[in-house]
């Protein structure tokens, strides 16, 4: 069997990735889902999350993204996203920012307020905040 799977991460503005993985790992809407090489097609829809890979038996790559498809066929998997970022290209204070402004405006409660895009903000700040905790966290390990 193949130890490698071909993968691409497209967003609306450019490919943010291609090459070839032992994994990846995201967050669908059913729950979280693990690519290896073999798995059986599968198009499913993707919250906002950080992207896993491993491209080799110490190597990884992780990006941010906000929301997309996940395509998976025998030997490609594409990640189709609606916005795509490094996790090293990632502003941790302009994340920040986005989060608690999305808090403040829930916290507002007035009436007029479109929860789930409201929502939809605060995921993605919170998304791309645990992906700079878990570099931070690595990083302290080596």
């Amino acid at each position: 069997m193949n130890h490698w799977v071909k993968c691409d991460i497209v967003s609306a503005e450019q490919e943010i990735y291609s090459g070839e993985v032992e994994s990846i790992t995201v967050d669908g809407t059913e729950g979280q889902l693990c690519v290896l090489p073999g798995h059986a097609p599968l198009l499913t829809r993707l919250n906002p999350c950080v992207v896993k890979m491993k491209t080799s038996d110490i190597a990884s790559d992780q990006f941010y993204i906000s929301g997309g498809y996940l395509e998976v066929q025998p030997h490609h998997v594409t990640v189709l996203a609606d916005t795509a970022i490094r996790a090293a290209d990632i502003d941790e204070a302009a994340a920040l920012e986005a989060k608690a402004a999305a808090e403040a405006e829930i916290q507002n409660q007035q009436t007029d307020i479109d929860y789930a895009q409201l929502s939809g903000r605060l995921m993605q700040a919170i998304a791309q905040l645990r992906l700079l905790e878990e570099i931070k966290r690595l990083n302290k390990g080596r």
